[in-house]
């Protein structure tokens, strides 16, 4: 049914046209569309409002970034627009949503941590799988892993991988950073070493493993600027209306 669903969007949907489609706060737009809320209001308390959370805040990362949707979230056409059917089932979020197919294929680097994740999966159902893949495609940007998920803190990165690939995320008992943790995870596996010395404290790269990950989640950046601005969504006060 959803497979049938998804070619009936994909065949007929259009990006519409609006002040915030293609400007700086379409993630934030696009979040909004999606679950009704703003991010920082998102209550995650249950796991199934967590895990639309964390498709709505990679989808809406992937917006922000431009270009093809599906490509930038990791994501086939038509894998996108399943997801978009089961989780978030709005005809106006799919318009909003749909974009022609993207032309570029997969990296060897993405394919490989996506396997690394599949493999270690502690979830049933397509959602793990398509998070293995979202993952992994944003572990190709040049930011901290949570802030390329567009997630709020990086304990909810954690949250996730211990949700959902828990046997691969219980091998992070020192914190490391998780994308740091991932590389190292696939040159163990292939039996290489990356790290210059075997003890962590005397490594040249303790900090770029095992540093801060704080600072301001993108979304909440975003919003900050779209409130100084006085955008259209919000009041003479500074409140979303």
């Amino acid at each position: 049914m959803i497979a049938t669903q998804a070619t009936t969007i994909g065949a007929t949907a259009r990006l519409p046209a609006g002040p915030d489609v293609d400007g700086p706060h379409a993630g934030i737009e696009f979040y909004r569309l999606l679950t009704g809320c703003e991010p920082a209001e998102a209550d995650i308390s249950a796991d199934d409002d967590f895990d639309r959370h964390v498709l709505a805040s990679i989808l809406a990362a992937a917006v922000m970034d431009g270009g093809s949707i599906a490509e930038r979230a990791g994501l086939s056409e038509q894998e996108f627009n399943n997801l978009l059917a089961f989780y978030f089932p709005s005809a106006t979020v799919r318009a909003f949503a749909w974009v022609p197919k993207a032309t570029s294929g997969i990296d060897d680097e993405t394919v490989m941590v996506r396997d690394l994740l599949l493999a270690q999966r502690s979830t049933v159902g397509e959602v793990g799988r398509w998070l293995a893949a979202m993952v992994a495609r944003r572990a190709m940007e040049p930011n901290h892993l949570w802030e390329d998920l567009g997630l709020r803190e990086r304990a909810e990165l954690s949250r996730l991988l211990m949700r959902h690939f828990a046997p691969l995320a219980a091998r992070n008992t020192r914190n490391m950073r998780w994308k740091r943790f991932f590389y190292r995870m696939l040159c163990e596996d292939d039996g290489f070493v990356m790290c210059t010395t075997p003890v962590c404290t005397q490594c040249n790269d303790f900090d770029l493993c095992f540093g801060e990950e704080g600072g301001e989640s993108r979304m909440a950046e975003r919003r900050r600027e779209f409130l100084r601005g006085g955008g259209d969504h919000a009041d003479a006060g500074g409140k979303s209306v």
